[in-house]
């Protein structure tokens, strides 16, 4: 059984990068043109490269389809078309093994018509325990203040069945019917629903549709006291029976409304912020930074072990419910001009198709995603700027196939194309031919590399996830210009939403004396002062700059320095072996390296560390490894540098039988369980090292790595 490295950590959500992801259509392993859970499994290294640390599933459950498996048959089982219970557990182990977390569905408002529960409710007699599991009335005259969401698809929101004669209640399809949370024997067989996932290791739950699950007349039927209730109930549950687990609310509503679901603290860990994601898109296309600070400033202070979760796409059409009539005209007019576009109150596009596939304009609109105030949520295939399908009706034209690579079906499936559960995208701008992984993969100035080091860049500063969050108000309303603030980290965020140059004065009296340096390029700026700080940005520019005080950017002697600390699973080689913990020690080998005598780029910046290669090698009975470690510098050409590597004992250094020296202490391992603590050495302290490579070139040895 292997074994899982995720922290003990109850607030894990709030560093973390979300990746929705649809199991159908992510990647197909036995090529019957449908992805699963074992295809997921498959891929999960390539999203810990890419640097996600938390996956969240589509519905994989038993259903009709209907509704893309959001109209549920069976909470205890896999739909057969993905795998099955024994597939989901592997792909749990499998990223636990890696540090992801898994969040699957929870759908807790309706099931579909087919689910066990509704065919035996409409055969039981009225006013019996099974009939109750859902509404009924004899008349659809009842609760006429709840407003239709489906718009294009129904008419009511009650709908008759014949074998009951009687009309039950949806609030989404027909086909869909809403559980009756007044009957309690629903609420236990929900609560036992979670046990069941829980229990099996699943780390957090996207509950669906949540602010609709009771009902009361005279009212809009939306986040009644009622439903309140019964979350903290169930939040009071899951904290009792299982630590450092997630609830995500799916609550379209008004900030101060969706911030409810927090209560105070004791409700639901996370919430979508639904008013956010289309005034982003506003901001973006009117060029003025109000729509974000005006629906930013509305929104209700929140408690400190809660987060916002925030998208800019995702398997739904960009929503407009929660802006104005004025704004969803202008929306729809700069966005869907092709009536095709648009469904229900929504815009069904993807990402680059509503950047009109402008590189500067998606990546502004990412930079603002992984810096505002909440835990980013990226959707399957942005990544790469996927293009969509809209004449495929429904929501379906932003659920097609993955794109791995130029090969057939995209690289997603083996089976002959007629059978995909969908046609991968043809249109000339989004080829699956041009816009694929294993391109973008190959090109270090694509898209994905792009995403790649912005989200490394994200997770090195925890003031992303939990700092403090204050705007500046420049008097150019085009630029959009905040700071986040964690223990120490100060990070000042500075955005055009101009396509032209804009010159900006910021008003950071505040931080007078520090020097903005910015993140990516590692470049100093001047410093600050009393008088307003002059920017100039390029069009659709961002920068993220850390604001540091003049003496922290002083080099620190080597005899200063204090090694850190890294954890380890089982075994001290993991550290170089395991992708997710590698990234730790690459992060760490600048600062060692820079007080070495025969490192040759003191005087150059490092903008990333990679190790390329690591081959074990034997010496006097001790197992060393020779890391191949690539430095990128903000300028000129990287460098490659080979560091032999040992461990020993840290209660060795020093001592008399021990030539392991402070200096050449790289960092202290900690094994995950275990008291003894490690380190990790430059083995060429070691003097029977030093032996080795005259040893090895006269037996004319081979090492492999």
């Amino acid at each position: 059984m292997t074994t899982s490295i995720l922290k003990d950590d109850p607030l894990w959500f709030k560093d973390a990068i979300i990746y929705e992801v649809p199991v159908r259509a992510f990647a197909d392993s036995d090529g019957d043109g449908i992805g699963d859970l074992r295809g997921l499994t498959e891929k999960l290294d390539y999203l810990r490269d890419l640097g996600i640390t938390a996956i969240w599933t589509l519905p994989f459950f038993p259903s009709p389809l209907k509704d893309d498996g959001y109209d549920i048959a069976d909470y205890y089982t896999i739909n057969s078309i993905y795998g099955n219970l024994d597939d989901f557990k592997a792909l749990l182990e499998a990223a636990h093994e890696r540090g992801l977390r898994v969040i699957i569905e929870l759908i807790v408002n309706h099931t579909s018509d087919q689910h066990p529960w509704f065919q035996r409710a409409r055969k039981a007699p009225k006013g019996s325990k099974e009939r109750d599991f859902y509404v009924w009335s004899d008349t659809p005259e009842k609760y006429k203040d709840a407003r239709i969401i489906f718009k294009d698809f129904e008419t009511s929101n009650w709908s008759w069945d014949p074998v009951a004669k009687s009309y039950y209640w949806h609030r989404f399809y027909s086909h869909q019917p809403d559980i009756n949370y007044e009957n309690p024997e629903v609420r236990q067989a929900i609560f036992d629903v979670v046990d069941f996932w829980l229990g099996m290791g699943v780390d957090g739950l996207r509950m669906d549709a949540v602010p609709y699950l009771y009902e009361q007349e005279g009212t809009n039927c939306e986040n009644l006291p009622k439903t309140h209730a019964f979350l903290k109930q169930l939040r009071a549950h899951v904290d009792e029976k299982f630590p450092n687990r997630m609830l995500l609310a799916e609550a379209n509503q008004w900030p101060e409304d969706a911030a409810a679901y927090y209560n105070q603290g004791d409700e639901c860990h996370m919430n979508f912020h639904f008013p956010l994601m289309p005034r982003l898109f506003m901001a973006l296309k009117m060029e003025d930074n109000f729509p974000i600070i005006d629906i930013l400033q509305q929104t209700p202070q929140i408690p400190n072990n809660c987060q916002w979760a925030l998208f800019l796409r995702n398997h739904d059409e960009l929503t407009l419910e929660m802006v104005s009539d004025e704004d969803r005209d202008y929306m729809y007019k700069v966005y869907a001009e092709d009536p095709q576009a648009r469904i229900n109150l929504g815009i069904r596009r993807r990402l680059a198709p509503l950047m009109a596939n402008n590189r500067r304009r998606i990546e502004l609109m990412n930079g603002l995603l992984l810096s505002l105030p909440g835990t980013p949520v990226l959707y399957y295939g942005d990544e790469i700027g996927m293009g969509d399908n809209i004449y495929l009706g429904d929501r379906n034209g932003v659920r097609t196939p993955m794109q791995w690579s130029a090969d057939r079906n995209a690289g997603f499936s083996r089976a002959n194309p007629q059978k995909l559960y969908a046609p991968p995208i043809l249109d000339p701008e989004y080829h699956y031919e041009a816009i694929n992984v294993e391109a973008q993969q190959a090109n270090p100035s694509s898209l994905w590399w792009w995403m790649k080091r912005l989200i490394a860049m994200r997770e090195r500063f925890q003031a992303f996830g939990r700092g403090t969050f204050e705007f500046l108000h420049p008097d150019n309303r085009k630029v959009l210009a905040f700071t986040r603030t964690y223990a120490g980290e100060h990070i000042l965020v500075v955005a055009n939403l101009s396509r032209f140059v804009q010159a900006v004065e910021l008003d950071l009296s505040a931080f007078q004396g520090m020097i903005p340096v910015e993140i990516f390029g590692r470049t100093q700026f001047p410093v600050i002062g009393e008088s307003p700080y002059f920017l100039s940005l390029g069009p659709h520019a961002f920068h993220w700059f850390t604001l540091q005080l003049q003496h922290t950017l002083t080099p620190v002697s080597k005899s200063n320095l204090q090694p850190p600390t890294l954890t380890v699973v089982s075994k001290w080689q993991d550290i170089l072996v395991k992708p997710e913990l590698r990234t730790s020690l690459e992060v760490i080998l600048p600062s060692y390296l820079s007080t070495c005598r025969w490192f040759g780029g003191k005087a150059r910046v490092v903008q990333s560390t990679t190790i390329t290669e690591v081959i074990p090698v034997s010496y006097q009975e001790t197992e060393s490894h020779l890391l191949f470690i690539r430095l990128d510098y903000t300028e000129g050409t990287p460098e490659t540098y080979v560091l032999p590597l040992a461990y020993g004992q840290a209660s060795d250094l020093g001592s008399e039988h021990s030539n392991i020296h402070t200096e050449q202490v790289v960092a202290y391992l900690q094994v995950k369980g275990s008291d003894e603590l490690g380190v990790l050495f430059d083995a060429i302290a070691s003097n029977d090292f030093l032996a080795f490579p005259f040893d090895a070139i006269a037996h004319q040895r081979r090492y492999d790595g």
